[in-house]
C-alpha cells in the first residue's frame, strides 16, 4: 500500500469531515439551543443544492450561483421556522418529530413537482478542474480542496461568531436559560429565527458544494441527515467544536474504512470473505463508535457549555 495513497485518502475523508460539519453545525445549533428536533435538516441541503444547481442554469457562473443560492436558502429557512416550526418550540419532541418527518416528504414533493424528475446536474467550473500538487508527488483535485478551505473558513467564522460576538453570546445565554434571556428584554423568538435561518444556510452550503460531485435529487439529503445526527452524538449536542471534530472523526473513519479494511482482514480471513466483509464493517464502523461514545461519555466528546 502506497503512503500517498494512504493520504490521498485521509485527505478525502477530511473533506467528507468538512461537509458534514456543514450540516452537522446548523443542525447542533438548531437542537442545542432551540430544544428542535428538526428531520427536515437534511431537506435544506437539499434545497441548497437545488438552488444552486437552479441559479447555475440560468447565470452559468458557479460564483453567482453560490451568491445567490447562500441568501435563497438562509430566507427559505426563516420561512420554514416562522410558518411552520415556531409552534413547535413547547411541544414535545415526538410532535417535532412527526411535523418536520412532513416536511421531508412536502420538500421532495415540491422537488419533484418544480425540477426534472432525474434531478438537476452541474459541472464542475472549468478553473476548479485537475489537481494541485501538495507535497511529495500528492496529487488532490482543486475542487475537493476548495471544498475544505471553505469548511474551514466557516469553521473559524462560527467560532468567532459563537464565541466573539454580541449575537453569540445571546445564543450561548439561550441555550442556558432562555426564559431569563426573555426576562432580560431579548426578543426570543426573534433569535431564534435567526439561529434556525444560520442553520438552513450551513445546511444548504453544504448541498451547494456537493452538487458539482452529486446531482441534485429528490431526497439526497435523508442520508446524509443520519450521519449529521451521529456526528453531534459523537461530538456533543449544541457544541461547535464537537461538531467539527466528531465531523472529522466521522469522515477519516468512514473513507478509511471502505478503502483499507478489507486489506486488512486479509490477515485474517480468505479474499472472498475479506472482500465481502470489508464494506459492511466499514459501514457500521462509525455507528460503532457512537455506541462506545454514548457509553463512555453520553453527553458527547465535547459537551456544549451550559453553565
Amino acid at each position: 500500500m502506497s503512503w500517498v495513497f494512504f493520504t490521498e485518502q485521509f485527505l478525502n475523508g477530511f473533506q467528507l469531515g468538512i461537509l458534514l460539519f456543514l450540516l452537522a453545525a446548523g443542525l447542533t445549533l438548531v437542537f442545542g439551543i432551540m430544544d428542535l428536533v428538526n428531520l427536515a435538516h437534511g431537506s435544506l441541503y437539499m434545497m441548497g443544492a437545488f438552488f444552486c444547481a437552479q441559479f447555475y442554469d440560468w447565470t452559468d457562473s458557479f460564483l453567482f450561483a453560490i451568491v445567490l443560492a447562500v441568501p435563497a436558502t438562509f430566507l427559505l429557512g426563516i420561512l420554514v421556522e416562522v410558518v411552520t416550526l415556531r409552534t413547535l418550540y413547547t411541544r414535545n419532541h415526538l410532535d417535532q418529530v412527526l411535523a418536520t418527518f412532513g416536511l421531508i416528504l412536502i420538500f421532495n414533493e415540491i422537488v419533484l413537482l418544480v425540477w426534472p424528475l432525474e434531478g438537476l446536474s452541474m459541472p464542475v467550473p472549468t478553473y476548479l478542474l485537475g489537481s494541485v500538487n501538495l507535497l511529495f508527488g500528492i496529487e488532490y483535485p482543486i475542487y475537493r480542496l476548495l471544498i475544505i478551505l471553505v469548511g474551514l473558513a466557516v469553521a473559524v467564522a462560527l467560532y468567532f461568531l459563537v464565541g466573539r460576538t454580541r449575537m453569540g453570546m445571546l445564543i450561548r445565554a439561550g441555550a442556558s436559560n432562555r426564559r431569563m434571556l426573555g426576562a432580560l428584554g431579548i426578543d426570543v423568538k426573534r433569535l431564534y429565527t435567526l439561529v434556525f435561518g444560520l442553520g438552513a444556510l450551513l445546511a444548504g452550503l453544504g448541498g451547494m458544494m456537493m452538487a458539482p460531485i452529486l446531482s441534485a435529487s429528490s431526497g439526497m439529503g435523508e442520508s446524509v441527515l443520519i450521519l449529521a445526527f451521529v456526528v453531534i452524538v459523537i461530538g456533543g449536542i449544541g457544541s461547535i467544536r464537537g461538531a467539527f471534530i466528531g465531523a472529522i472523526i466521522a469522515g477519516v473513519i468512514d473513507t478509511m474504512g471502505r478503502s483499507f479494511l478489507d486489506v486488512f482482514l486479509l490477515l485474517f480471513l480468505p479474499a472472498n470473505a475479506a472482500e465481502a466483509a470489508g464494506p459492511a464493517l466499514s459501514s457500521m464502523l462509525i455507528y460503532v463508535l457512537m455506541a462506545a461514545v454514548l457509553t463512555f461519555r453520553p453527553q458527547g466528546l465535547f459537551p456544549a457549555k451550559t453553565g
